[in-house]
């Protein structure tokens, strides 16, 4: 999944044609081209709705008691495609206005890189709090913009990431909420019963499967989750 993202993304920038280039100049771009590539990856996982769909899927499977149950590799998939279906619109407005003017040779390659980190920064704006801001211009040392519109590509991906992570562990902890009394309930009740020695999650692990099997929690939560990303649009 990492090689085929890295690969697609980096084909414009391979394919783009190579005139009146010197051999020094053109290995060092195409250095330069794959190192962006294997960052690519990292910038999916980060900048991305990635971040927010895995860390919340991690917190209603631990909520859950099921531990290992879906597997990392589901987890994974499942934010991955969820992901691509969030920011299809902006993948589609890259490659028509960045992407396809730049394989034409209507574009080079430094106005390329500027147009899509210029889409990039318009998508990650409205997520961005004012506090994480605050945080990144202060350890950044940067003087305050006028607007949000000018504020560094490090900035905002710096305080969109802690915005992210902020929401994530907010529904995470809404997710756990009714679990936990779950739990608590349970507890209460073997302890009433004087079966001390009978560990509680036995017992409540699969009630908290049942509740939330009827309930039908996937599509509830994957639609409230889908829709969180939609409020900040």
């Amino acid at each position: 999944m990492r090689l085929i993202l890295s690969l697609l993304l980096a084909l414009p920038l391979w394919a783009a044609p190579q005139t009146n280039a010197e051999p020094g100049g053109a290995a060092l771009r195409l250095a330069v081209q794959f190192t962006l590539a294997a960052l690519v990856p990292m910038f999916f996982v980060t900048l991305t709705p990635f971040l927010r769909i895995s860390v919340v899927l991690h917190f209603l499977r631990q909520a859950l008691g099921t531990q290992t149950v879906p597997s990392n590799q589901v987890v994974i998939a499942l934010s991955s495609l969820l992901t691509i279906l969030a920011i299809s619109p902006q993948v589609t407005a890259i490659y028509k206005d960045v992407i396809q003017p730049y394989n034409a040779g209507k574009m080079a390659e430094e106005q390329a890189f500027t147009a899509g980190g210029a889409q990039m920064k318009t998508y990650m704006l409205p997520y961005l709090g004012e506090k994480e801001i605050a945080l990144m211009l202060r350890v950044s040392h940067a003087p305050a913009p006028k607007s949000p519109s000018e504020l560094g590509f490090p900035v905002i991906a710096g305080a969109y990431m802690l915005s992210e992570l902020k929401s994530a562990f907010k529904i995470g902890v809404l997710l756990y909420m009714p679990f936990l009394i779950i739990d608590l309930i349970v507890s209460a009740v073997i302890v009433t019963l004087g079966m001390i020695q009978l560990p509680p999650v036995m017992i409540s692990a699969p009630f908290k499967i049942l509740i939330f099997v009827v309930s039908d929690g996937w599509t509830v939560i994957i639609d409230a989750l889908m829709k969180s990303l939609q409020v900040a649009r």
